[in-house]
């Protein structure tokens, strides 16, 4: 869980400003002591820390330069500044800012409690294991390989039924006249996927078949009418544990910040 500390489009916005303002810096960035200020702007001083607070959403993937270096020290003072020159008219007593500035601080301390109270409750082995077997030992969905043919009409769509019957390949009538240019040019062939790949109206129609039939009417979905043919089904093989581990840690911690909810909840009184 990352915290995200600062309003980083604002900073962007004021870094320009800097730029423009500030001679090229050296090559080599001077390491920084966190025990002086990053600067003083009228007898206040702005910490270090903010800097390296505000360089961490900056960043943005670039690589620590001298550059980034300088539009966060420049960055901050206007900072400094526009916000002095916000308090000295008031503007922090409009209701409405008040109100956001209030949500914003509480937005951040709950963030920082669920992250402490994840590092506080770290998720085990023991608990991976035993998510993962039951996930294994539990029923897979089937996955289908099948092809379709995608039309405008119904009309379109019988038509070809009707050709099907004729003994017409499904694959030279998908080329011919399917609309989905993806599959046509394979013969309305579609990747092997499970139900929920598809929208609910053709992955029922596609299950309720048996390998090699084909739909006996039109299925219509949003996207037009189509004809379904369903080539092979197979269970796919369960992912070994350290393939997945990260994607259940991620499910678990989740879990935990519930926990941390439900728990706050259950003690409070709301009316």
């Amino acid at each position: 869980m990352r915290l995200a500390l600062l309003p980083t489009l604002i900073l962007l916005a004021l870094a320009p400003l800097a730029q423009a303002q500030t001679p090229a810096p050296a090559t080599t960035a001077p390491a920084v002591d966190a025990s002086k200020p990053l600067a003083v702007v009228n007898g206040k001083e702005i910490p270090a820390l903010y800097g390296e607070l505000v360089k961490r959403e900056m960043a943005q993937g670039q690589p620590d330069s001298p550059q980034l270096d300088a539009r966060v020290r420049e960055s901050l003072i206007n900072l400094e500044l526009l916000s002095r020159a916000a308090l000295d008219k008031g503007l922090d007593k409009n209701p409405q800012l008040a109100a956001a500035l209030d949500i914003r601080r509480k937005d951040q301390l709950t963030k920082a409690y669920l992250e402490d109270y994840v590092k506080a409750h770290p998720v085990t082995d023991a608990e991976i294991q035993a998510t993962y077997d039951k996930a294994k030992a539990g029923p897979v969905e089937p996955e289908y390989r099948a092809r379709h043919i995608l039309v405008k009409t119904e009309a379109e769509a019988k038509k070809i039924i009707a050709d099907l019957g004729k003994k017409a390949k499904f694959e030279d009538l998908a080329k011919k006249y399917s609309q989905d240019p993806g599959s046509a040019k394979n013969g309305g062939a579609l990747d092997w996927s499970n139900r929920g790949a598809f929208v609910k109206e053709f992955s029922d129609a596609m299950a309720s078949l048996k390998k090699g039939e084909t739909t006996k009417a039109p299925v219509k979905t949003q996207f037009g009418y189509h004809v379904i043919r369903l080539d092979e089904t197979r269970q796919p093989q369960f992912p070994p544990l350290d393939a997945v581990r990260g994607e259940i840690t991620r499910q678990l911690q989740q879990q935990r910040v519930r926990d941390a909810i439900a728990a706050a909840r259950a003690d409070a009184k709301i009316e």
